[in-house]
């Protein structure tokens, strides 16, 4: 038995987990930030971001299936009918920047450094992600009625993430 942390046996030095271990939220949080809405909307967006990010756990890849594990047991587990906190970045557009160099950072660590299947899983994981988050609840619209499912700005972030996951 070893004391050797998981993230070490994959290969990865402390601060570059942290990096792949953060980057599926703050991908959450901006796609949820991309198009300001009710808390209510919000609300179902994270609660979406959170699901795909949970269901990771039961990725077949030992890099996301480990990534999910430990992102859940930090922010909540929804299958224990835990909530992440909401996270409402004051600068939507410098978030989703940094969220999107941070991805570009990733995706040259995982090019460096992981089996290319995990690599590739880890980011169709990050844009399943966000397809989930500016899926989970409609803009505009009256009611309830109407408004558009995904809006020009998160399918912006969207197409943004997956370029910088593919660079």
């Amino acid at each position: 038995m070893t004391d050797e942390p998981l993230y070490s046996t994959l290969g990865f030095t402390d601060s570059e987990w942290g990096l792949l271990v953060g980057l599926p939220q703050s991908v959450a949080t901006a796609a949820s930030a991309a198009t300001p809405d009710s808390a209510r909307k919000t609300r179902a967006e994270s609660e979406a971001g959170l699901d795909v990010i949970s269901d990771g756990r039961g990725s077949a890849s030992r890099l996301v299936s480990a990534v999910a594990a430990a992102l859940v047991a930090e922010v909540g587990d929804p299958e224990l009918g835990e909530e992440a906190p909401v996270i409402e970045p004051g600068d939507p557009i410098a978030y989703a920047e940094d969220v999107l160099q941070r991805a570009a950072e990733a995706n040259a660590l995982l090019a460096a450094k992981a089996h290319q299947a995990d690599a590739e899983t880890y980011k169709h994981w990050l844009v399943e992600i966000a397809e989930s988050v500016v899926g989970a609840a409609s803009t505009g619209g009256v009611l309830g009625i109407g408004g558009e499912t995904v809006t020009d700005t998160e399918r912006a972030f969207r197409d943004a993430l997956a370029k910088a996951l593919t660079d």
